[in-house]
């Protein structure tokens, strides 16, 4: 039997997840995510398949976040016909995102074609629209965890939580004869809310794993409240906002769930807060149905105590424009909580445009912000960044919250790879993280007895049998 791995996304950066296994011929491919950061470089990388699309057999998709679904649509329409296997709460937020996804790139490309941003050049064309989101959604089959399935011919797989945002699993391949492929997708960590807890991936012959955090350490998630708290409580004593870029899936929800019970706790100042980003308020409605996924704490105020975890008197969800712009105009304080995560599209542009030359603002991070997008010009605190094509001095102050990570940190991945027959684990392919988190990775995994650590390059065939 020949089985071959080979990666054509996520290696040596955090965006772009896309892995292709090859059992005897079969090529099954697990996640089609879009790249994010330079808009060309990015740009580019999303147009160009290093592989046809028409001889993938099947998708695997591990979760719905953009770096690992939103090139689905653009994959079905290069002339992939097959079935895509995902969680029930994945097929749902996937197909939010890319909705989403699609409406981003039509108004970037109104905005371009407006601003004649490429000159006489061809005018930037969408990757995808909507009628394709519609059409690949069609090509879904989902199942819950625990649940084996036939990928192809003997190869069967089974999905397992993976405790990153709702509906993330890890696919563990069966190949015949006790051969056993694992992805670890996006590992969460222990201990956030809302979700379960990341389980325990059984022993496998191989496994490719993720390395976002492969060299840090988060706080600890006790910390949450009282960090955010304090950050607010600061901000809104100097008459400022406090301004946060969360993916709308997930961290958004985390976020709200946390105010909710320092507004109930009553320590937090009279504020009022807004969550601006129609797709977080779409996201929040598919938790409310999806609460097979939450753990028992947030489950109990659902179905026993009837309560909503995400709403209360002082949240406001804004879901027009003309509401988005109004925000600008208020002078008092606020909370303002905006997609995207890596403020590279959406509303949070806007308010970060409007409020990040006041020093009385802050900015909070919450979240990894990939090289070379906008968000990460923030974290490393440059004095003048670039939002719209205008130059902005950066004179807000700028927090980061680490405890709000949803991604396994290094004792996490440690621990998690640990626990696995080591004897058995012949090799760990590191992927989705940059250069420094996968050296110090494979170095921590080698250090705790596994055999053989790769760090994944792109394209290159990987035997695994």
């Amino acid at each position: 039997m020949a089985v071959k791995f080979i990666s054509y996304g996520a290696n040596r950066e955090v965006t772009g997840s896309n892995h292709l296994l090859e059992v005897d011929g079969t090529r099954i491919l697990i996640d089609c995510g879009m790249f994010q950061g330079k808009r060309v470089i990015a740009e580019q990388k999303n147009r160009e398949f290093l592989y046809d699309p028409t001889t993938i057999d099947t998708v695997v998709l591990t979760h719905g976040h953009c770096d690992h679904s939103c090139r689905l649509p653009y994959l079905a329409a290069n002339g992939f016909k097959g079935n895509i296997y995902a969680t029930p709460a994945t097929r749902d937020i996937a197909g939010l995102i890319m909705s989403d996804t699609a409406h981003i790139q039509e108004k970037d490309a109104e905005w371009m074609r407006k601003k004649k941003i490429y000159g006489d050049k061809e005018p930037f064309q969408p990757l995808f629209g909507i009628k394709d989101v519609i059409k690949v959604l069609e090509q879904f089959i989902t199942l819950n965890y625990h649940r084996e399935f036939t990928v192809a011919d003997s190869i069967k797989c089974t999905f397992f939580n993976a405790g990153h945002i709702l509906g993330s699993a890890m696919p563990l391949f069966d190949i015949g004869g006790g051969r056993t492929i694992g992805f670890t997708g996006d590992l969460g960590r222990k201990g956030t809310p809302i979700i379960h807890d990341p389980e325990q991936l059984p022993s496998v012959d191989y496994l490719v794993c993720e390395a976002t955090y492969g060299n840090r350490l988060h706080d600890p998630i006790e910390d949450a409240c009282r960090q955010l708290c304090e950050v607010i409580r600061e901000t809104v004593e100097r008459g400022g906002k406090v301004i946060i870029p969360a993916f709308a899936v997930e961290r958004t929800q985390d976020l709200i769930y946390y105010l909710h019970q320092l507004v109930n706790a009553k320590k937090l100042p009279k504020v009022e807060i807004y969550v601006d980003s129609p797709m977080a308020f779409n996201a929040t409605s598919i938790f409310r149905v999806h609460q097979e996924c939450f753990d028992e704490s947030v489950r109990e105020e659902f179905l026993i105590q009837d309560k909503n975890p995400f709403g209360f008197e002082t949240l406001h969800y804004i879901t027009n424009v003309s509401e988005s712009k109004q925000l600008n105009e208020k002078k008092e304080p606020m909370i303002i909580i905006s997609s995207s995560g890596m403020c590279e599209a959406g509303r949070i542009l806007h308010h970060l445009k409007n409020n990040i030359e006041d020093p009385k603002n802050t900015v909070v991070i919450v979240g990894f912000m990939a090289e070379d997008t906008l968000g990460r010009k923030i974290v490393e605190r440059q004095p003048e960044v670039k939002i719209f094509g205008q130059m902005y001095n950066l004179r807000a102050r700028v927090k980061i919250l680490n405890t709000f990570s949803a991604h396994a940190d290094s004792n996490d991945i440690k621990e998690f790879v640990g626990k696995m027959d080591l004897k058995k684990l012949k090799k760990v392919f590191l992927v989705h993280g940059e250069d420094e988190e996968l050296v110090k990775m494979k170095e921590h995994l080698l250090g705790i007895g596994v055999k053989a650590v790769e760090i994944v390059e792109t394209a290159k065939e990987y035997q695994l049998y």
